[in-house]
C-alpha cells in the first residue's frame, strides 16, 4: 500500500515559460482544498539539494495566475546530476517530511526526477511547463500558446516595417530541437517561407521561394526560422547568403530571443497550467506517482515519465502542407 501523502513539495526547473506561477497557484490551492501541506523549492534541484524551502498556503499565492516568470525562480543543476546531489536532496526532503514532488519544467527536469524517484523512492508527477511544445504525452505545454502570440504580434510590427521599405526580414524564434513556435507563428503571422528542424528544406529551394515570390510581384517578405534548422547556417549567415544570390533584396534579421519566454500568460495557458496542476496533486494524493499529467483532445490525461521522455511529439505535417498553399 502506497504511504499516504501528506506535505507536497512544488518545483519549477529548467527555461521559464508564461503560466508557471499558474500552476504552482494551482498546486498550492489544490494542496489547501484537500488539506495537504505544501512546499515550495527555489531554483529547481538546486533549491532542494541546499534546502532552500518555504512553506506556501492559499493566500500566498495570491494575485498570482496573471503574472510571467516563476517565484520560485529556475535553474539548472549539475550537482544534481551526481548522486551525491541527489542523496542530499532526498536527505533535505525526508527531513522536511516532504513526501511527493511536483516538478514543473520540460524533459531535462522528468528525466531527473525520473531517476531521484527511483534512487530514491519518493513519487514524483511531472506538468509540462516549455514554450517549445516538445513533450510527448500533451497536445499542449504551459507557455506555448503565450509565446505564440507573442511572436505573431513581433511578426506584425516587424512586417510594417518590411512593407513601408520593401524589405526581406529573417526573424529567427526559439525551438533548437522543435519547430513547432515557428511553423505555427510562420502560418499565423504569414509567412512566405517557415524554416524548422523537422523539415531540411534546402538553401535552392529557399532561393527559389524567394525567386518565385518577388516574380510575383512581392516586394517584401517575412521568412520564419526556428533557431534549431538544420539548413546549414545560422540566420545572420542564411541572410548573407540569400543576400548574396538574390542581391535585389534587402534581407535584414530579427532575433526575437528571450522576449518569447516573458509575459503575462494568455487565458489558454492560465487554465492549461490550472487543470494540470490540480490533476497532478490529485494523483499523488490518489496514490499514484512517476508520472507526467498532459491535454490531449481538450481532456487532462496522464502516461509515465518514462512514456514522456521515450515519445517524440511530431510535427503536424498537415500544416507543412498548408503553409506553402499559402505563400504563394
Amino acid at each position: 500500500m502506497s504511504k499516504k501523502v501528506k506535505r507536497i513539495g512544488v518545483m519549477t526547473s529548467g527555461g521559464d515559460s508564461p503560466g508557471m506561477n499558474a500552476a504552482i497557484r494551482a498546486v498550492v490551492r489544490t494542496c489547501a482544498y484537500y488539506h495537504t501541506d505544501c512546499v515550495g523549492y527555489y531554483r529547481g534541484f538546486q533549491g532542494m539539494i541546499n534546502g532552500e524551502s518555504t512553506n506556501m498556503n492559499a493566500r500566498s499565492v495570491r494575485n498570482l495566475v496573471n503574472q510571467g516568470g516563476t517565484i520560485l525562480q529556475s535553474a539548472r543543476s549539475k550537482e544534481f546530476l551526481t548522486e551525491e546531489g541527489r542523496a542530499k536532496a532526498a536527505k533535505n526532503l525526508k527531513e522536511a517530511e516532504v513526501d511527493a514532488m511536483i516538478l514543473i519544467g520540460g524533459d531535462g527536469t522528468f528525466r531527473g526526477g525520473q531517476i531521484f524517484s527511483q534512487e530514491h523512492g519518493i513519487p514524483v508527477i511531472g506538468v509540462p511547463g516549455t514554450i517549445d511544445n516538445d513533450i510527448y504525452g500533451t497536445h499542449y505545454t504551459i507557455g506555448y500558446d503565450t509565446a505564440l502570440n507573442t511572436v505573431v504580434e513581433a511578426i506584425d510590427k516587424i512586417r510594417d516595417t518590411a512593407s513601408s521599405h520593401n524589405r526581406l526580414f529573417f526573424v529567427e524564434v526559439m525551438g533548437r530541437d522543435a519547430g513547432f513556435i515557428a511553423l505555427n507563428s510562420g502560418i499565423g503571422a504569414g509567412a512566405e517561407e517557415i524554416l524548422i528542424p523537422e523539415e531540411d528544406l534546402g538553401l535552392e529551394r529557399l532561393l527559389d521561394s524567394l525567386e518565385r515570390s518577388r516574380r510575383a510581384g512581392k516586394t517584401s517578405s517575412i521568412v520564419v526560422v526556428s533557431e534549431g534548422d538544420k539548413i546549414g547556417k545560422n540566420v545572420f549567415q542564411l541572410a548573407e547568403y540569400v543576400k548574396k544570390n538574390l542581391p535585389f533584396y534587402d534581407a535584414r534579421v530579427t532575433v526575437l530571443g528571450h522576449i518569447q519566454r516573458g509575459g503575462r500568460p494568455s487565458c489558454f495557458d492560465r487554465v492549461l497550467a490550472s487543470r494540470l496542476s490540480v490533476k497532478a496533486v490529485e494523483l499523488l494524493l490518489d496514490g499514484k506517482r512517476d508520472l507526467m499529467v498532459g491535454m490531449l483532445n481538450n481532456e487532462i490525461e496522464s502516461c509515465s515519465l518514462d512514456q514522456a521522455l521515450k515519445g517524440k511529439h511530431n510535427i503536424n505535417k498537415d500544416l507543412l502542407r498548408i503553409s506553402e498553399i499559402l505563400s504563394t
